[in-house]
């Protein structure tokens, strides 16, 4: 299986210590750069995805106590987080830069249908994976198919997400950085510490 990260190299296991917090915003003034938080949810999927990549050419055995808490954290990870950030980009994001004149947007419009695509079908995917790992931390094995049924999910998350990361951080972010208002800014940043519960104290500017 290989598990290529954006850059065309491995996502990195390596970078998991476990000591990393899966929500990001540690504090609410951290919050004052939606677009640097996006970047930051990203590094967060590829640490996790270089998790699940790394337990996946396991062959699905018995795992170490280390590789069971790595992989119970890569779980909650996608489960619970991970979908706070597909809806930092469809719900706040991309309907701010739809709302954009089309001259100003016109390079990003044709691939946002495509992100939405993507996190539908990487939602399904995780759901496997989940299903497959959660089986494999209670029951301490795989069957055989239960562990290439586990691989090629895995081994799909890390294609899609790939060219998805790509996408967003070569052309969307950058065209978003340069559309969106200070005060629209600030909406998206209040908007995605609300999703984690985080009181956020970025005074929105004055209209």
């Amino acid at each position: 299986m290989q598990c290529l990260a954006p850059d065309g190299g491995s996502f990195r296991r390596s970078r998991y210590t476990g000591l990393v917090p899966i929500k990001i915003g540690v504090t609410p003034a951290s919050f004052s750069d939606p677009i640097r938080l996006l970047k930051e949810c990203h590094e967060r999927v590829e640490m996790f995805l270089g998790v699940l990549c790394s337990l996946a050419a396991q062959n699905g055995g018995p795992l170490q106590v280390a590789d069971a808490q790595s992989l119970g954290t890569a779980l909650k990870y996608f489960r619970e987080a991970a979908p706070q950030h597909t809806a930092d980009e469809e719900d706040s994001l991309f309907p701010r830069l739809r709302s954009k004149p089309p001259s100003a947007v016109r390079s990003v419009l044709s691939e946002l249908a495509r992100l939405e695509q993507d996190h539908r079908y990487a939602a399904s995917l995780h759901q496997d994976v989940n299903l497959l790992g959660q089986r494999w931390l209670t029951e301490g094995q795989l069957t055989i198919d239960e562990q290439h049924r586990f691989a090629v999910s895995v081994e799909k998350l890390a294609s899609m997400y790939r060219a998805h990361i790509r996408t967003e951080e070569d052309t969307v972010f950058p065209i978003a950085a340069s559309v969106l208002s200070e005060k629209e800014r600030s909406e998206v940043s209040s908007e995605m510490a609300a999703r984690r519960g985080i009181p956020n104290q970025i005074a929105a500017p004055a209209k």
